[in-house]
């Protein structure tokens, strides 16, 4: 598996000598009706989905700003750019790649992790991908997975039935509506009645311009009784001004299928990271949520699982890290819908520098949803007084056959714990290191195990001298 997050740092420097005259295309800033039949003409899309784009512009201006959750009061869309195409192109193999996307590619470790550890892959810089590749093993048992522009063209039918319909509706929210108008590339996932796919697709997100957005798309359908492990990885380098990353996931898990979704986004500190991501699980399917939230200026993030099916189960996951001038607010979303379902939120923040962590949830169990279990777990660790942290869980129960837990902890690293530690031998950074590991250890374990490290070493990096 890839050893991304200690990479990207190395390569950096290759992202910012990249040329930024050597955009193919891209649209002036701001968003408009104009702006938004520009794109879709740029990308010689069929009719329905420019119609699509047309009425979620139509709903981005009928509805308001969020008023609740981080403050978006300094976020300006006349000053972002909506789509920048770096290349005409979308290459095989990874020769075809140009050089400089090439030098930081090979710098991150991808294409050799996607030799030895993938089943396939896709790329993308800024609103496009650029690369998108599955092993033959799996394309000959039908697996489609392909980035969502292609998708669009190649497979209409079932885009057209799946985007933005019954999952996240165009007039979902205000972010959803802006994303349903502008939305760029991003990967189309297709697995037939059962396949199981037993190497992870991935896909690697890349937003590089300053003062831009980054809108892609990802799709996935597991057919009845197949398996999926889809991993996505998000980055951008640091700019004085703001930038947004608006993406929507959409996720279908037919009867007895299962499908993990694993994301780690290390967005800079000038990103405002505000996303819709959402499965629908059909009965006795299984949806699996694992999440790293690291950098950017701001995040609001809540994966949502409907539970429609008897004895659909959903496990959400989560850590997120709110450093100086940052605020987090993530959580998970959880709608039982159909009887003996099944949910498990185990929520982690950490905050440090006077940086803001928010645990925000939904748990519904409908009526006629008996025999339902769900268990929410957040908790929080707080590493100087100056930082904060939030709980806001909503549940709505209208069954009385059910069991609910909900538990929620804040704790602070002090002095005595490191003393103590240090009693018995350990150095201070050995103590902390001890403290950080078990209370990740929830959502480690889960992680690939490069994953993981590396996950443990960024945080211990960004909380190196905030103790106390």
């Amino acid at each position: 598996m890839v050893k991304l997050l200690s990479k990207i740092s190395d390569a950096q420097a290759l992202w910012e000598r990249s040329d930024p005259e050597r955009w193919v295309s891209r649209t002036g800033k701001g968003i408009s009706q104009k702006i938004v039949e520009e794109i879709s003409s740029l990308k010689g899309e069929p009719d329905w989905m420019r119609e699509k784009r047309l009425a979620a512009y139509r709903f981005f201006e009928s509805k308001q700003m969020p008023a609740w959750g981080v403050d978006l009061s300094g976020l300006n869309f006349d000053d972002i750019t909506f789509f920048i195409r770096p290349d005409e192109r979308r290459f095989k193999t990874w020769d075809e790649v140009p050089g400089d996307i090439r030098r930081v590619y090979d710098g991150l470790g991808i294409p050799e992790a996607e030799q030895k550890f993938l089943a396939g892959l896709v790329g993308q810089y800024e609103s496009e991908s650029f690369y998108g590749r599955i092993r033959e093993k799996w394309e000959k048992q039908g697996v489609i997975f392909t980035d969502t522009d292609t998708a669009v063209k190649k497979y209409p039918d079932l885009v057209k039935e799946y985007f933005m319909t019954r999952c996240v509706p165009i007039a979902d929210h205000k972010f959803a509506a802006l994303h349903g108008a502008v939305w760029s590339g991003g990967s189309f996932v297709y697995i037939p009645k059962g396949v199981h796919v037993d190497l992870p697709l991935q896909a690697y997100f890349r937003m590089n311009a300053s003062q831009s957005g980054q809108f892609e798309h990802t799709l996935i359908i597991a057919e009845e009784g197949s398996s999926v492990h889809y991993i996505e990885s998000c980055t951008a380098p640091k700019y004085t001004k703001d930038s947004l990353h608006s993406a929507v996931v959409e996720i279908f898990v037919k009867k007895g299928a299962s499908v993990r979704y694993t994301t780690i986004q290390n967005w800079s500190k000038n990103v405002y990271n505000l996303n819709t991501k959402r499965a629908i699980v059909e009965e006795d399917g299984k949806m699996e949520w694992v999440g790293g939230s690291l950098g950017s200026k701001a995040t609001m993030l809540y994966p949502m699982s409907v539970l429609t099916g008897r004895g659909a189960h959903a496990r959400h996951l989560n850590i997120a890290l709110a450093g100086p001038g940052q605020w987090k607010d993530t959580g998970a979303k959880v709608i039982h819908g159909a009887p003996h379902t099944s949910s498990r939120v185990i929520s982690k923040s950490i905050s440090l520098g006077g940086g803001r962590s928010s645990y925000r949830g939904l748990l519904k169990i409908a009526k006629g949803a008996r025999g339902s279990k769900a268990h929410v777990q957040c908790d929080a660790l707080l590493l100087d007084e100056h930082s904060q942290s939030d709980t806001y869980p909503y549940m709505e129960i209208y069954e009385d056959d059910v069991s609910l837990m909900h538990e929620a902890t804040v704790n602070r690293v002090t002095d005595d714990q490191l003393f103590y530690l240090r009693s018995r031998g350990l150095s201070e950074e050995q103590a902390l290191d001890l403290i950080l590991a078990g209370f990740l250890d929830p959502i480690s374990r889960e992680l690939p195990l490069d994953y993981a490290i590396e996950l443990n070493r960024f945080i211990r990096m960004e909380m190196a001298g905030s103790v106390g």
